[in-house]
């Protein structure tokens, strides 16, 4: 049933992303003006994103073409290779077979990249000089130096603060390639500012993060505001990791019963399960779609679906979205990139509409199950897509114990090689599994925005 490892040629690199607004059968309810609870218009997003990335964050067409300017920076890394798990299926004494795309290939480390490039694109053809950003874990915050780097673009990161502590040599890769990088909150807008005033320990969290980055944009002409997840923009670039795996799969004479990942803002999901989506929707397929999140923000497993916004200070427009509240600060696990309060509209809806489901995990679950499978296969997980390793593992169990062939496919989204103090931690027995209490993200939610 396949090789050990499935690679494509770089002329089966996609040619057009693939759109899954076209054949969603609800839509999320659009993007709301914070001020005015009126559907944003492109007058609204024009002060911080290009005119053709608006376009794609709203377009009903199935396939965008991607620009040879990109495809040609693809190559660097894509298509990425499709792996069969031999060992690790093995070791778990299942009969499932399972498979992982591996994004870790990237020059960055992660699937990242596949959305930092064609932003940094469209951001150059627009004539901007600067792009600012926020990053967790930071993987988005390297991948888009990286990306402005291959553009000529300057670039500013704000850094959540715990993961700025914890991932010292990320901050080393970002400033390689050119970027300023501040720990967020910091003391380089106002809204940093108001959050240190009131907090002078804050640890950060995205939404913090965000509310920097969009401030910054919103406040220079020559700059603009790129993020590396959540958006419609975002999910579409991600769709090449799936399209390459379906016909990786098809090379391999397999079919997946079950396609995984992890989820914090739905980049990486989306960009994975979209195009087996398409599958589901349009050619009635009968395959799973897992989000795999953890217990420490459990957004999709515990959030509301409902408006909110996307950023602490309230800056963003308002996105319908399953969120814990703008004001839920996540504790400090070491996945930084998932400690996010709310998700894709789009991952959002499928979920909503049952095409999608969440599963949620502590983090020392998440890090047996990342040690085992690098000691099978080689890979050492990042610890967001550990999360991912995790679930795909339940699943192989369950197949296990039912007695049943079952074939798994998960995004492996990054590798692990800057996150060994994690692995440290989890070795030394210092991980701490964090059971949120109701209350707090009930009273977090308590100040969701009134709309309608």
């Amino acid at each position: 049933m396949g090789d050990l490892k499935i690679i494509l040629s770089e002329q089966e690199i996609p040619e057009r992303w693939y759109n899954v607004q076209a054949d969603m059968p609800h839509l999320p309810k659009p993007p709301l003006n914070p001020v005015t609870k009126e559907p944003v218009g492109p007058q609204d997003l024009a002060a911080i994103f290009p005119m053709d990335l608006i376009v794609q964050e709203v377009s009903r067409d199935r396939w965008i073409d991607m620009p040879e300017e990109v495809r040609d920076l693809y190559r660097l890394w894509r298509p990425s290779p499709l792996h069969r798990a031999r060992r690790w299926e093995k070791a778990l004494d299942t009969p499932a077979r399972i498979y992982y795309k591996y994004e870790g290939v990237s020059p960055t480390g992660s699937h990242k990249l596949n959305t930092a490039v064609p932003q940094a694109y469209y951001n150059k053809k627009a004539g901007i000089r600067r792009l600012a950003t926020e990053t967790g874990a930071g993987q988005w915050g390297a991948a888009l130096s990286q990306a402005c780097s291959f553009f000529g673009l300057e670039c500013t990161v704000y850094m959540v603060k715990v993961s700025y502590g914890q991932k010292i040599y990320r901050r080393s890769v970002m400033r390689l390639f050119g970027s300023e990088v501040y720990a967020s909150p910091s003391e380089h807008t106002a809204s940093g500012r108001a959050i240190l005033a009131a907090d002078p320990h804050s640890p950060g969290s995205l939404g913090i993060a965000i509310s920097e980055a969009v401030e910054d944009a919103a406040t220079h002409s020559d700059t603009n505001y790129s993020l590396g997840s959540v958006l419609n923009q975002v999910v579409l670039h991600q769709s090449v990791i799936g399209l390459e795996a379906k016909k990786q799969m098809e090379k391999a004479g397999d079919y997946p019963d079950v396609v995984i990942a992890c989820c914090g803002g739905g980049s990486n999901l989306g960009g994975i399960a979209m195009p087996f989506a398409y599958d589901r929707l349009v050619e009635g397929r009968n395959i799973r779609l897992v989000a795999a999140e953890p217990l420490a923000c459990p957004t999709l497993t515990k959030g509301l679906c409902a408006y909110d916004f996307g950023d602490v200070a309230g800056l963003t427009p308002l996105l319908w979205m399953y969120t814990l509240g703008k004001d839920f600060m996540p504790p400090g696990i070491h996945a930084g990139g998932l400690r996010y309060h709310g998700d894709s509209p789009l991952v959002s809806q499928m979920v909503a509409d049952g095409i999608m489901e969440a599963r949620a995990y502590g983090q020392t679950a998440v890090f047996d199950s990342a040690v085992d499978f690098a000691r099978s296969e080689g890979i050492i997980p990042a610890p967001e897509s550990a999360h991912a390793v995790r679930c795909a593992m339940e699943e192989a169990v369950a197949a296990r114990e039912a007695g049943v062939s079952r074939v798994i496919l998960f995004n492996l989204s990054g590798h692990g090689l800057l996150d060994l103090s994690a692995y440290d931690a989890y070795m030394n027995g210092n991980l701490e599994d964090y059971a949120l209490p109701e209350e707090q993200i009930a009273a977090a939610m308590a100040k969701l925005p009134v709309v309608g």
